[in-house]
């Protein structure tokens, strides 16, 4: 995850101390046995839409095998004692898990940061008061689209309405809130308009995510845009965060999903302003490029351990046998042990990029999506063969 705003403006956010900091070394890898990663909770398999890039391939009912609230309770009290700084709550749809109120209520007591990411429909403007109460410290609502691509994209009419008016509800009773975009070449004609809801609504974050093609996104392949059109939508974004910078609109403008993004940050950048860009490739070299398996990792709704919510094909570890601190910190799992320390073990171009130290060989899951191969080149890095090697 990268901060466009952090990195071209300067202004800092909460979260970017996770991002871009000297002292988080032994965390980027995979060394510190006392401070766990980010996890992401997939806590139930039932949603209530049926989007088309789902990775988790959710269905309209919980799955049998989902974890008991007793053993959930345990899980957050180990994640808890591991100091692992943000839970991230997601499904499925987090929110129809039946004693999702009491986890998060749990989990607060437990001094966990907790995240949801949501697809918003069922936020109402109780519910939005009951998330702020129970101290979640952000919602993340995904949005692909206006109106009706969203609608088909989520595959219901009125998605996006309901998904609009939770974002509402949020704002209104102060509780952070900010939209997913997950980038395809279907809504690349999206982004203009919802560049402009952002700032309409007064929306404080925007994350744009590419496409990993896992879950029922693999079979979106052939939807991930091209790589010049990748690089039309980073240089649209750069100039919209500097844009609202010059207007002293606090917006906060991230990207996912692809470690190619920090260098071609840095090589436009040095174009412009090559003092800024010394300092953009530093935060870069801070931020140590993709963290799967190191500084994220997953726990499915059956209490499977994963490198990251999109590598669910590979399972390091199940809670329900051992506790997740002592599967993350043990690491025996050959690809989580890996993934720690991949640079040898990279292919093809990610082998040969001088990027490697500040992408670290970008997404994994794509790789293997393509090519079979786990370790082979991410086919979604968009950098010329000149650039890779600068």
């Amino acid at each position: 995850m990268l901060s466009l705003t952090r990195l071209l403006c300067g202004d800092s956010y909460f979260g970017d101390s996770l991002r871009y900091n000297p002292s988080t070394k032994g965390a980027r890898a995979g060394t510190r046995h006392d401070a766990g990663p980010v996890v992401v909770w997939n806590c139930t398999r039932a949603c209530n839409l049926r989007c088309r890039h789902c990775y988790a391939a959710a269905l309209a009912e919980p799955a049998a095998e989902e974890l008991t609230t007793l053993e959930a309770r345990a899980m957050i009290d180990d994640l808890s004692a591991f100091h692992v700084p943000v839970l991230l709550l997601s499904g499925g749809e987090p929110l129809l898990r039946w004693d999702i109120f009491d986890l998060i209520a749990h989990a607060a007591e437990r001094n966990l940061r907790v995240v949801l990411s949501t697809n918003g429909t069922l936020i109402d403007r109780s519910t939005s008061r009951h998330l702020k109460s129970l101290g979640v410290s952000y919602v993340g609502v995904s949005l692909d689209g206006v109106e009706e691509a969203h609608d088909t994209f989520r595959g219901q009419k009125g998605a996006f309405a309901a998904a609009l008016e939770g974002i509402r509800h949020c704002l209104a009773v102060g509780l952070r809130v900010g939209l997913r975009f997950t980038i395809t070449r279907d809504n690349l004609k999206e982004l203009e308009e919802i560049l402009y809801l952002v700032e309409e609504e007064r929306i404080p974050r925007i994350c744009f995510y590419h496409l990993v093609y896992t879950g029922r996104g693999s079979k979106l392949v052939e939807q991930a845009p091209p790589h010049e059109a990748t690089r039309e939508v980073m240089d649209m974004l750069i100039e919209k965060v500097s844009s609202w910078s010059r207007k002293g609109r606090k917006i906060e403008v991230l990207t996912v999903d692809n470690h190619a993004d920090g260098p071609y940050l840095y090589l436009s950048l040095r174009k412009e302003d090559p003092e800024r860009a010394a300092e953009v490739l530093e935060l870069l070299r801070w931020n140590g490029g993709n963290r799967s398996g190191i500084a994220i990792g997953a726990v499915d709704w059956a209490g499977k351990v994963h490198p990251d919510q999109f590598t669910t094909n590979h399972t390091v570890g199940d809670i329900r046998r051992e506790p997740f601190s002592r599967i993350w910190s043990e690491a025996r799992h050959p690809i989580l042990a890996g993934l720690r320390d991949r640079k040898g073990l990279l292919k093809g171009r990610c082998r040969q990029c001088a990027w490697l130290d500040i992408c670290n060989g970008n997404c994994r899951a794509r790789a293997e999506a393509v090519t079979g191969d786990f370790w082979e080149s991410d086919p979604a890095c968009y950098l010329t063969e000149e650039e890779i090697r600068w």
